[in-house]
């Protein structure tokens, strides 16, 4: 299943999209993707639901973020070993972790604020993965269980917050808007190996990013395994899982966004995400 919130900013509905590509109203039987109703006891109860009694929106919908509630928003660093490269970094011995304050949230396709006097905001495509109940010192083995879907990130980045004030990179990773996610959590049935998907950005058409999620140095069970045995992971909860080569920081020299410029990326299975950049 492919499932989505729609509506104004704050005043979102539950629903999924069905296999014609329409949106369908789940307000008459769930109250949001949240919480219980992406434990794997709720997804199997959507799962039996007849999609075509669900009412279908012909209304021009805003999609908004994929889940609610979400508790923490965990990021891997440097997970990529081309991306490792471009940066001038050692490739990491184990997971890098920072995190993204949960206020940075907003859908796939909102518009992305530049702060004010911002000279380096930059863009990530990244695999997210939606966790669907309590995890807690899991295997490799056991981790997949864990996992509620997975959704699209774009973990935009404003380096010079990053990585020039000093301290830790979360001041660069969490001001508004900087997390869109979506459109879909698109559950595990529908991802049979989240190590093989294609994923790519663009800025104003021009392709930077194009890579794969086989080329991880830590894959999704080991992350989920790993984070679990430093803290609980609870349903909602997300881990950004890094990003490929090609973000402005790596360009030569590098590329960063401005105001007026549309970001468009991808994950193969996923759906897109397109924004507008706007000054603050």
């Amino acid at each position: 299943m492919k499932l989505l919130r729609y509506g104004p900013v704050g005043q979102e509905k539950p629903g999924l999209k069905d296999d014609h590509g329409n949106i369908c109203d789940l307000s008459g039987v769930v109250d949001d993707i949240a919480d219980h109703t992406i434990t794997p006891e709720g997804i199997a109860q959507l799962q039996q639901i007849d999609v075509s009694s669900l009412p279908v929106i012909t209304d021009d919908v805003r999609i908004g973020p994929c889940v609610n509630h979400v508790g923490k928003f965990i990021c891997i660093g440097l997970n990529y070993s081309d991306h490792a490269e471009e940066t001038g970094a050692k490739k990491p011995e184990e997971p890098i972790i920072f995190a993204k304050f949960t206020s940075a949230i907003c859908g796939p396709n909102d518009r992305v604020i530049i702060p004010a006097g911002s000279k380096k905001t930059d863009w990530e495509v990244e695999l997210g993965v939606i966790i669907g109940q309590r995890t807690r010192r899991v295997s490799n083995e056991q981790a997949h269980d864990h996992v509620a879907g997975y959704c699209i990130i774009n973990d935009i980045s404003e380096r010079t917050y990053q990585l020039e004030h000093g301290g830790q990179w979360v001041k660069g990773k969490s001001c508004d808007t900087f997390a869109p996610i979506g459109p879909y959590l698109v559950t595990c049935d529908e991802v049979p190996n989240p190590q093989n998907l294609h994923l790519w950005l663009e800025v104003d058409g021009k392709r930077y990013q194009n890579g794969s999620t086989s080329n991880m140095i830590f894959n999704v069970a080991h992350l989920v395994s790993y984070l679990s045995h430093f803290m609980t992971l609870y349903p909602g909860d997300i881990i950004s899982t890094g990003t490929p080569a090609g973000v402005g920081l790596g360009q030569k020299p590098p590329v960063y966004l401005c105001p007026e410029q549309t970001i468009k990326l991808a994950i193969e299975g996923l759906g897109e995400q397109v924004q507008k950049t706007i000054a603050e």
